[in-house]
């Protein structure tokens, strides 16, 4: 309702605060929106910096995930590990706009500001330094014996269970579905980059410990700690092929909204983030709507957690990985 009185470029703020720990990802989805209803031309400079933040706040999304489901399982070391590496995304963050948690940066015609002199190199030091500590993060919990053992063949939804209850994201691909819409029905520029989808595999396949079974708690948290190093290698791949040039659309304010209506999905570290706005001739939205991953996904809670044991409660609701700010809204 919000998004109704407001012109779009004013509403920003508050896709920020539906998913906190995805602000930038919420931001890019109501911008993308807004823009294909409009027919706005974002900057091409400005769609390469806006999938190196979404990527960068992917891995800190997933970086909270990892350490907090530790915790849920009785693992209080890999929580300081995660948001070791995580600080350094926000100190990054920071430095190009100021904030911490709910940026704004990615905003309606690109980006607010140009990246600071010398940000590329500290975010190529920063990749350089991250993608070892994955396989640390793995040694530490993933293939603990305790945390297989509390999360494998707990919490099992099929394939067919993933698609009935429309989950999507990690718990969808944890569940051996294929789906990403940076691949499926890539927006922004992610069709020029390489990088694979994970999806949750059977035991005893490529490294995976043979008491897991797709679809389980462990597949899910897998899937994440995969998923970090593929977003490694599409920052690496942008920052090599930025271009120079403006960053944000001109004439944003006072933007009329013509009489017309879109619906835009982006896949948002938890999954598809969509938001429809219908236009009426004037300025602010006469609807918006918004889809969020957390409240589809935590809808299966129920159906997935009857008659297990009251202690797997815990690895079954970690493992969705919500954020209540987004389901609740």
């Amino acid at each position: 309702k919000i998004g109704e009185n407001l012109q779009p470029y004013q509403y920003i703020p508050y896709t920020d605060r539906m998913d906190y720990l995805a602000g930038m990802n919420n931001n890019q989805a109501f911008s993308i929106a807004v823009e294909r209803l409009s027919g706005m031309e974002v900057p091409e400079r400005a769609q390469y910096l806006r999938v190196l933040f979404a990527e960068l706040n992917r891995i800190a999304s997933h970086l909270v995930a990892f350490g907090t489901y530790g915790m849920d399982m009785g693992a209080l070391t890999p929580f300081w590990y995660a948001f070791r590496e995580r600080e350094m995304i926000l100190d990054l963050f920071e430095n190009a706009c100021g904030a911490r948690l709910t940026y704004s940066y990615i905003t309606v015609g690109g980006v607010r500001d140009d990246l600071p002199d010398g940000f590329l190199d500290v975010v190529e030091e920063f990749l350089d330094y991250f993608e070892p500590k994955i396989d640390e993060y793995n040694q530490l919990l993933s293939f603990n014996h305790i945390f297989v053992k509390r999360t494998a063949g707990v919490g099992v939804i099929s394939a067919a269970d993933a698609m009935g209850w429309a989950l999507t994201g990690p718990c969808l691909r944890g569940s051996g579905v294929r789906w990403d819409l940076r691949k499926s029905a890539p927006y922004e520029i992610y069709d020029r980059f390489e990088f694979d989808v994970p999806i949750g595999l059977p035991g005893g396949s490529d490294g995976i410990p043979r008491s897991i079974v797709v679809g389980d708690c462990w597949s899910r948290y897998y899937v994440r700690m995969l998923e970090m190093a593929q977003s490694c290698r599409i920052i690496r791949q942008a920052m090599r092929e930025v271009p120079a040039g403006a960053v944000l659309a001109p004439k944003l304010k006072n933007l009329k909204l013509p009489a017309d209506e879109v619906y835009v999905e982006i896949e948002n570290p938890r999954g598809q983030l969509g938001f429809y706005i219908q236009g009426d001739g004037t300025q602010i939205p006469s609807r918006v709507k918004a889809r969020g991953p957390s409240f589809s996904n935590v809808s299966i809670l129920n159906h997935v957690g009857a008659g297990c044991l009251l202690a797997d409660i815990p690895a079954i609701v970690g493992s969705v990985d919500i954020v209540l700010g987004e389901v609740d809204r």
